[in-house]
């Protein structure tokens, strides 16, 4: 019975592992990494969209002495959005602000990627939740406009 129980346990921690890793959205870039934050940058701005953060990994890894290919990640959002979203299920915070990484590949293929805001139903208790929708649709819009 032991090894049952460990064959379902495994089986639904990969099942959770894949959930999750269907709700991470990956968009090709044309520019540099630079370039395609920057845009992102000014669209977020342009929005009046709240930027918390802008991390440079690659920077940050220089600064430890280490050598990684480009990678920074915006950190944005609309606090009022955010809050009506972590009215219903505080735990939702751990997935706001909203986060967006432009990195590239080691093919040097430039990459926008986030997880979809509409996956945060699942984690977490936000059925009927109209502002998971809308960051859903806004984050969309948002990176397909640094694309441009």
């Amino acid at each position: 019975m032991t090894s049952l129980n460990v064959l379902i346990g495994i089986c639904l921690l990969t099942l959770t592992c894949l959930a999750q890793a269907s709700d991470l959205v990956k968009k090709p870039s044309q520019g540099s990494v630079q370039e395609t934050m920057d845009r992102l940058e000014s669209i977020v701005t342009s929005k009046g969209l709240t930027i918390f953060n802008r991390i440079d990994h690659q920077a940050n890894a220089a600064g430890a002495g280490m050598e990684m290919s480009s990678a920074q990640v915006l950190i944005f959002g609309n606090p009022k959005m955010g809050t009506a979203i972590m009215k219903q299920d505080a735990g939702a915070g751990l997935d706001l602000p909203l986060r967006v990484l432009v990195y590239q590949d080691a093919e040097g293929q430039t990459w926008i990627s986030y997880h979809d805001p509409a996956g945060l139903r699942d984690q977490h208790q936000l059925e009927g939740n109209p502002a998971v929708d809308k960051a859903a649709e806004a984050i969309g819009k948002l990176t397909d406009g640094a694309l441009r």
